[in-house]
């Protein structure tokens, strides 16, 4: 079994709903240029929608990433690497979290690629949390469509409160 990041969003989902807390929202745009806002009111459902998408925890992907764990003083970091010949969106993801604490992850990073004849998408998703609370998350990506211009984008938060 593979690190639960559904159940885990889940957590941070209900949590971050009952706290209701504001967050700054950064985002990159075309020009290279960084607009800042602050979002009072946020649905989180929707909002850490992306990082769903890193769910590898699944029966139809038993066995399909590779996994190594290395305890570095405290820290456990795992990174789960999908095999050569998998089909899935979800190339690697990176948890780190304290080795007395495994369930409760204090980063994680997922790389998610599609790859067509007609499309690639690569995007990379991180999150931190403090204390079990998530503190900031950001997505990094390229899209790139065959006959159009590469789309590279960058947006960030940080959670308020």
């Amino acid at each position: 079994m593979y690190f639960d990041i559904k159940a885990f969003l889940d957590a941070q989902t209900q949590e971050l709903t009952q706290r209701n807390p504001a967050v700054e929202k950064r985002v990159e745009l075309r020009g290279g240029q960084i607009e800042t806002t602050r979002v009072p009111e946020v649905d989180w459902s929707k909002e850490l929608q992306i990082f769903y998408q890193a769910d590898i925890n699944k029966p139809a992907l038993r066995g399909a990433y590779a996994v190594d764990s290395v305890a570095e003083g405290d820290t456990l970091r795992r990174t789960y690497c999908r095999k050569t010949g998998i089909d899935n969106a979800v190339e690697r993801i990176t948890v780190l979290s304290v080795v007395a604490t495994p369930a409760v992850a204090q980063e994680i990073t997922a790389t998610l690629t599609q790859d067509n004849p007609l499309f690639f998408s690569q995007k990379r998703v991180v999150m931190h949390t403090t204390d079990g609370r998530l503190s900031d998350y950001q997505v990094k990506g390229v899209q790139k469509l065959v006959l159009f211009d590469t789309l590279r984008y960058s947006a960030a938060g940080r959670v308020l409160n």
